[in-house]
């Protein structure tokens, strides 16, 4: 065999193995979306986490995404309303999710422009009167339960002043009287 046909057998063998670990990687990458949709991101870093060169992370989601098995956008909206509808997350919780996974600031306003200031009210307004079915008891000290309400809205990613006007609102109409509404949010 004369040196030529020794390179290109060398090269060849050498895209076949490329080629096999874009197969592998493109297979963990279908094995994780079974369970879950997941960012560009997230697929990334759990590619690279294996030990996966760049080249071959950058080929499999390459391809990955011609096929529209990864679509970023798309996954920004799905967690957006996921999360708004099922886990009472307001706006800004929810923005810090998609930026944790790697969905760029473009889909993500696109995503969160999804839920209206009357939809996050509304989900707001749900939240606190489960909340008060659940727990609400007359000799219960109001301003410390209207303390925690507000503060169990704003740890799920709603304004302040919107928790302040909705518990207002909503222990008023349960006959609460609060002496004085809280205006700093509370960890307890």
């Amino acid at each position: 065999m004369d040196a030529r046909a020794k390179a290109s057998a060398g090269e060849g063998a050498q895209a076949e193995d490329q080629s096999k670990t874009v197969s592998h990687a493109k297979d963990a990458c279908l094995r994780l979306l079974a369970r879950r949709p997941r960012s560009r991101a997230e697929l990334e870093q759990r590619l690279a986490r294996r030990g996966f060169d760049a080249d071959v992370v950058n080929a499999a989601l390459d391809r990955l995404a011609e096929c529209g098995l990864i679509d970023d956008a798309e996954f920004a909206e799905m967690l957006t309303r996921s999360r708004h509808t099922f886990s009472g997350r307001g706006r800004r919780a929810i923005a810090v999710e998609l930026r944790q996974k790697g969905i760029s600031d473009h889909d993500a306003a696109r995503a969160l422009a999804q839920i209206s200031t009357d939809d996050e009210r509304a989900r707001a307004t749900e939240l606190v009167r489960r909340k008060l079915r659940s727990n609400f008891d007359r000799r219960t000290d109001t301003d410390r339960l209207a303390q925690r309400l507000v503060g169990m809205l704003a740890r799920r990613g709603f304004g302040q002043g919107l928790a302040v006007g909705i518990v207002k609102a909503e222990l008023a109409a349960a006959g609460a009287e609060l002496e004085e509404m809280p205006t700093e949010i509370s960890d307890e």
